[in-house]
């Protein structure tokens, strides 16, 4: 029986295909006889109580100068698709919630979505980490600039971050006494009345921010340590990080041990945990990357193992 997949992402003639985990993905699907389907968020909808889609049918080469072909685009009920992979990326705004509606809706006529999406909804990929406080660094979330600048002076130098950011976007070093720390506060707080995120800075960043990838609540046994270059703290690879694959640690297999049963009962087959030195920092459920990487540098297939947990959940 052939089975049916529709990929929900962002605008598929813009991915870097050397890099691009959906793109791994629909590449082992196609490896496995699915019939795959594309469609981006403008092509939701909900009839009478029914998720709809626009759904084309795609076609995909590992090739980074043709790398896909789509057919002609049709409405069609979403409770029909086996699989949908919901890899659209943060912001998580207003419009990416009123998506995982339309989501559960197929989810509840049964379909397998991954990631879950009440876990889309439940686990914001910055606050989420603050189930496990035992795994993070200080951290405080608040609105107000007493709460923040009172944190820096206690901590010294941190980060500040928005909560609905990807690839270190937004993302600031500050601390006390820093002249600019009252405009950074502001400008994340959009002046007091949205939550900011301040975390105590992590001198280990040096060495790597690390994805982590989660499969069912397991990690992968290696990492993509993302090491900032030049004078960027950041070491995210969308703002200019390299990435080094490395074994994981004793910490980190504990961080992940910590976080996976969580996942697993939350339905998130597919999540990257961000470590930074023996710190936790975020769970990314979204979209999680770094596959293509991990796989080119070790040999590995990491889609072929979340495509085995998949196709365990089918019927």
């Amino acid at each position: 029986m052939v089975r049916s997949l529709a990929v929900l992402m962002d605008a598929i003639e813009s991915i870097k295909v050397a890099k691009d985990t959906s793109f791994a993905l629909l590449l082992e699907a196609q490896r496995r006889g699915y019939r795959i389907h594309y469609l981006t968020q403008g092509d939701l909808a909900i009839r009478d109580g029914t998720p709809w889609a626009r759904l084309a049918p795609l076609a995909v080469r590992d090739d980074a100068e043709d790398w896909f072909t789509l057919g002609e685009a049709a409405w069609t009920d979403l409770r029909g698709m086996d699989v949908i992979l919901a890899r659209k990326d943060p912001p998580v705004d207003a419009q990416f919630i009123y998506d995982t509606q339309v989501l559960q809706l197929a989810h509840d006529g049964g379909a397998l979505v991954v990631n879950n999406p009440q876990g889309l909804r439940d686990a914001n990929e910055k606050l989420f980490a603050q189930h496990f406080p035992q795994c993070c660094a200080p951290t405080v979330v608040a609105r107000g600039a007493a709460e923040l600048k009172g944190f820096a002076e206690q901590h010294g130098r941190i980060v500040l971050k928005p909560l609905d950011g990807m690839g270190g976007q937004g993302i600031f070093s500050s601390a006390h006494g820093d002249p600019n720390l009252n405009v950074i506060i502001e400008t994340l707080t959009v002046n007091g009345t949205r939550f900011a995120m301040a975390q105590k800075f992590i001198p280990e960043i040096s060495a790597g921010d690390k994805r982590i990838l989660m499969i069912d609540g397991e990690p992968v046994p290696y990492a993509l340590a993302r090491i900032p270059q030049g004078s960027d703290f950041r070491g995210n690879l969308a703002a200019g990080g390299r990435g080094v694959g490395i074994l994981l640690s004793e910490r980190d297999r504990w961080i992940a041990a910590q976080v996976g049963p969580e996942l697993k009962r939350r339905g998130m087959l597919f999540v990257g945990l961000d470590v930074i030195g023996e710190w936790l920092t975020e769970v990314n459920v979204t979209s999680p990357t770094c596959l293509r990487e991990l796989d080119a540098q070790f040999g590995l297939n990491i889609a072929a193992t979340l495509f085995d947990v998949i196709e365990s959940r089918l019927s």
